[in-house]
């Protein structure tokens, strides 16, 4: 959820630039500019005069190339942030074609080979942080079920004694996996105190990062995280107990 967040910021930050045409007068550009901010794959919308862009030219510079040229080479032009899901290649080789036909516009530009390893980049992370979470998560069940297993097999002979003397199946599971559910619980919240102690130290040093993880991730990861570690212990709780139930009685010391 995080490295959804922080993918879709990044491609929200990725800049679209509209030059405009030199004869375009003030109220055109005005409406022109209310008519982009309403278009659904803007996010938003920062108009950049000749004079201001020149101004953060020569700051990159560091050079001051107007006195040099003699006058302003730059045009006027609009700084397009676009929404996250139309920042993609095939979606900007639209949005460019539907640009360029404006009355004003004089050129459309943007950093393709920049867009390309931007998305090239996100889905590697994606596909890493996809794999990651699998090992964890089999290393996890590996991990609670050898512990499991090895806690009722200590206790084999006290489950075959009380179906020797007639208690069902249901009557000797339901004390494990009683025990199971509460385990499942502790270690949950036990995690969860964690990960929000790991969090609190991660905003304290960096406070921005707050910002990308909004109130509903920590919910959900929470929920996952607790529904998770009652199903894992009760579910391996129950087969590790069935197993030492269909077990004859000599079978019991091997």
């Amino acid at each position: 959820m995080n490295a959804s967040e922080v993918a879709k910021r990044v491609r929200e930050n990725f800049a679209v630039q509209l030059i405009l045409k030199e004869e375009v007068a003030e109220l055109d550009r005005l409406s022109m500019q209310k008519e982009l901010a309403l278009a659904t794959f803007v996010k938003e919308v920062r108009f950049v005069s000749k004079e201001q862009a020149a101004e953060e030219l020569k700051a990159q510079l560091d050079e001051d190339f107007v006195d040099f040229l003699g006058y302003n080479p730059l045009r006027n032009a609009f700084d397009l942030r676009l929404k996250a899901e139309y920042v993609t290649p095939a979606q900007l080789v639209l949005i460019e074609r539907d640009l360029e036909i404006l009355e004003f516009v004089e050129s459309v530009s943007y950093d393709k080979p920049l867009l390309e390893l931007m998305n090239d980049n996100i889905r590697r992370l994606g596909l890493f942080l996809l794999i990651g979470t699998f090992i964890l998560l089999i290393i996890s069940i590996a991990l609670i079920n050898s512990s499991i297993r090895l806690s009722i097999y200590s206790r084999r002979f006290l489950i075959k004694t009380m179906q020797l003397v007639g208690a069902t199946s249901g009557f000797i599971r339901r004390p494990f996996l009683k025990t199971g559910l509460i385990h499942g619980i502790l270690g949950s919240l036990v995690a969860t105190l964690l990960l929000t102690a790991l969090l609190y130290s991660i905003f304290n040093k960096f406070p921005d990062a707050a910002e990308i993880l909004q109130p509903i991730h920590y919910a959900l990861a929470f929920v996952a995280m607790l529904i998770l570690g009652i199903l894992i212990s009760w579910i391996c709780t129950y087969f590790a107990v069935r197993r030492y139930l269909s077990l004859k009685t000599d079978e019991l010391y091997y």
